[in-house]
């Protein structure tokens, strides 16, 4: 079988890595490698972040107009939706992802940069009346200079656009280094630049590992910010070294997400939402709602209808439309997973589903587990506690709400939390009191271009999407005028 060989995108040009090596991106279906990814190194790095400064400082891209660089933001978003369909094909060969969610992805990438693209001419300072007569304050918002994006490999292009856009709009200018797991989907995005008429070197894509690629990225002097989404652990190495050299951070980090199921609750929607926040995606998803608190009174009845509904899942080819349940991205996350398994049966958890690897005919070569429910989990087990990243649920009772939020905020993460109940009461009070960044009310995975996304304690530093998130790529100044005439005493702040 003969693979494409890929090259890196520095300075608005295709470039080979200086290495001169490559390696293998392996379908997650088949197992076999299917493409030649470069392998970047510092001297890649230090190429990509030159030509990205350069284009900074000293070129059309400064002078650019908001308004200008809003427009070539849109130009994007149209050929991203006129690319859809192959992207999303490239993507689910890349990281094994169904092939429906990848085409509802690209197909809904464009609105971030249409919606930052729009929102980059609306980008303003404002006037202080300050209390120093014959002085005029006025402050300005301007872009931090090059972007470091780093990005996982379960959503590779959709967690870029959550970084390219907001940084594009602001002004600054974006070094990309995806996951070396999914890095060929990028690679492909990355030609659509060019073709929308952005200057060479406002956005470069250097791929390889993170020993390799990222940490000379993150570590460089002329790297301004970090966007980073990936696990916790890394995330805290990545800010640590962005600490040393002060630098701006954005970190996406992980989750161990519960999805809180009240007697009042409409019972087939909420094992639908319970179903969509840990199997939908392989459970390969930050967001994944690991953890199903099932209030007693129907624990027993609810639980019959998750293992009835999960049963039916369709595993097989993710570039078939009818698969419901995809492999694993990587065989390391796959044996990691494996490992979980083991952990929770050694805890005394009850694997009532799966809990083992995948051998349907349907699942080829790949690396596929079956789809995993636990019950008899208690709040204090790792399975309870430690992000799986893969389709493994652990179902856990509770009494009452303190007991539901007790549970609920007792793990390191906040990234996101489900409810499901019919009181609004119940709805505003949980929402209030849980410890997440994102709180859904009877429905379950749900995001906007619209809408900020982040979490709280050990699930990250900043926002994604929403207006808030401009903010995160821009830093700002204030101007002061004399305009009184007079010479103050040089000797005192005036």
């Amino acid at each position: 079988m003969t693979m494409k060989k890929y090259e890196m995108l520095i300075g608005g040009a295709p470039a080979a890595p200086a290495s001169c090596e490559w390696f293998e991106s392996v379908n997650p279906f088949t197992a076999a490698p299917w493409a030649m990814v470069p392998r970047g190194s510092k001297a890649d790095v230090d190429r990509a972040v030159a030509a990205a400064r350069s284009a900074f400082y000293c070129g059309s891209w400064r002078s650019m107009t908001a308004s200008a660089r809003g427009a070539l933001l849109r130009r994007l978003a149209d050929l991203i939706a006129a690319d859809a369909a192959r992207l999303a094909e490239i993507e689910t060969r890349d990281n094994g992802k169904l092939l429906a969610e990848m085409r509802g992805q690209l197909n809904y990438i464009p609105q971030w940069f249409y919606y930052f693209g729009g929102l980059a001419d609306k980008i303003e300072g404002r006037v202080i009346p300050i209390d120093k007569p014959g002085v005029f304050n006025f402050t300005r918002e301007e872009p931090l200079g090059v972007i470091a994006a780093i990005t996982p490999w379960n959503s590779p292009l959709l967690l870029a656009a959550w970084k390219l856009a907001p940084a594009l709009a602001a002004g600054n200018t974006v070094v990309w280094k995806p996951s070396e797991f999914s890095s060929v989907s990028a690679l492909e995005f990355g030609e659509l630049f060019e073709k929308a008429g952005f200057p060479p070197g406002v956005v470069n894509i250097v791929t390889g590992f993170g020993n390799e690629v990222g940490e000379p990225l993150v570590t460089h002097p002329d790297v301004a910010k970090i966007a980073f989404t990936g696990g916790d652990r890394t995330g805290e190495y990545v800010y640590q070294q962005a600490a040393r050299g002060l630098k701006h951070v954005t970190l996406e980090l992980g989750g161990k997400s519960a999805n809180i199921v009240f007697d009042d609750a409409d019972l087939d929607a909420a094992v639908n939402g319970v179903i969509s926040g840990i199997f939908a995606a392989t459970g390969q998803t930050c967001i994944a709602g690991s953890r199903a608190l099932i209030h007693r009174p129907i624990h027993e009845k609810f639980v019959d209808r998750l293992l009835a509904l999960a049963r039916t899942a369709r595993m097989g080819n993710p570039l078939e439309l009818t698969t419901q349940v995809g492999p694993i991205t990587t065989r390391p996350q796959y044996e990691k997973v494996l490992d979980y398994l083991r952990i929770a049966k050694e805890e005394g958890a009850v694997c009532q589903l799966g809990g083992s690897p995948a051998t349907r005919p349907e699942c080829g070569s790949g690396w596929f587990i079956e789809p995993t429910i636990f019950t008899g989990v208690r709040p204090d087990m790792r399975i309870a506690n430690e992000e799986v990243f893969g389709p493994v649920l652990s179902v856990i009772p509770f009494a009452d709400e303190e007991e539901a939020i007790r549970i609920a905020n007792g793990t390191v993460y906040g990234l996101a939390a489900g409810v499901w109940t019919t009181s609004m009461r119940r709805a505003l009070v949980m929402s209030e009191r849980l410890e997440a960044g994102t709180v859904w009310v009877n429905t379950y995975r749900a995001v906007s271009y619209m809408s900020p996304f982040g979490g709280y304690k050990r699930s990250g530093i900043g926002r994604e999407s929403g207006m808030d998130a401009i903010s995160e790529y821009l830093q700002t100044k204030s101007v002061w005028i004399d305009i009184s005439g007079n010479t103050p005493n040089p000797f005192v702040m005036r």
